[in-house]
């Protein structure tokens, strides 16, 4: 850590931050004074860091001095984790941007149902199965949500088996993902518009119940084969815009696959 902050303030200048260049400095970059002033930071505390001692600081400290030195978010994350043995906390963002290797990587998936979403749960990107067993491409963007389609979608609903069981737990896990953005107008836009055409969201939604992500095993109703069992579970693709990829694989595959195909 002593070698990483004290490379990074050597590479910037006084002009870097707004200070006058100054006629004589012995050592190149700003000063370690100039960075605990700027960064509103004891000159003792950021010293004993930039020598690796072993004290505790918070994250408003480390986030100060990363906007002084002009961190980048890579060298933030990684001065977090050589301080605190623990990435930052990444604030909350609702990505509506696909990235095109994830996209590809829908479209390698030509047999199981994959789809992605993003921090509010909307579906930003799916394949063809997944559009075969959510009918995305028919819906509405604005409705093209995994909550909506839960809560507000009576066809969706009733293609579930146990739907009665399987909606608390999605529910109870997109929870967590609402603590992270709390203040989100689209988060709470979402939240208050199923509790206007759901009674069953609002009922659940007031239980405060909170889970993991949603994996396991969900049964669909399909149309010209009967029941249907897939395992479930979600992966993250893209960490610091919260997109993760959703993936159902059949029980019987072959079955689905002859069936849907």
């Amino acid at each position: 850590m002593a070698d990483f902050l004290r490379q990074r303030r050597e590479k910037l200048s006084p002009l870097d931050v707004g200070l006058p260049a100054g006629k004589r400095r012995r050592t190149p970059g700003l000063r370690r004074e100039e960075v605990a002033a700027l960064a509103g930071v004891g000159l003792s505390w950021y010293t004993w860091l930039e020598q690796g001692r072993a004290i505790r600081v918070s994250s408003a400290f480390l986030d100060n001095v990363s906007r002084v030195l002009k961190l980048d978010e890579i060298e933030r994350r990684h001065l977090f984790l050589l301080a605190h043995q623990r990435p930052p906390a990444l604030p909350g963002q609702t990505s509506c941007v696909l990235p095109p290797l994830v996209r590809r990587l829908l479209d390698d998936l030509t047999l199981r149902p994959a789809y992605v979403l993003n921090l509010r749960w909307d579906v930003i990107g799916w394949n063809s199965a997944a559009d075969r067993l959510f009918n995305f491409e028919v819906r509405d963007p604005s409705e093209r949500n995994i909550l909506w389609m839960l809560f507000a979608d009576d066809g969706l609903n009733s293609r579930i088996v146990e739907w009665h069981a399987q909606a608390p737990q999605v529910l109870a896990s997109f929870r967590r993902d609402f603590a992270r953005a709390p203040d989100d107008d689209g988060m709470i836009a979402l939240v208050e518009t199923l509790e206007q055409v759901s009674a069953a969201f609002k009922a659940l939604w007031n239980h405060h119940d909170v889970h993991g992500r949603c994996e396991g095993r969900r049964i669909f109703l399909i149309d010209g084969i009967g029941p249907v069992v897939f395992d479930h579970s979600s992966f993250v693709v893209d960490e610091d815009r919260h997109l993760r990829l959703v993936f159902y694989a059949a029980a019987d595959e072959q079955h689905f696959q002859n069936g849907e195909g």
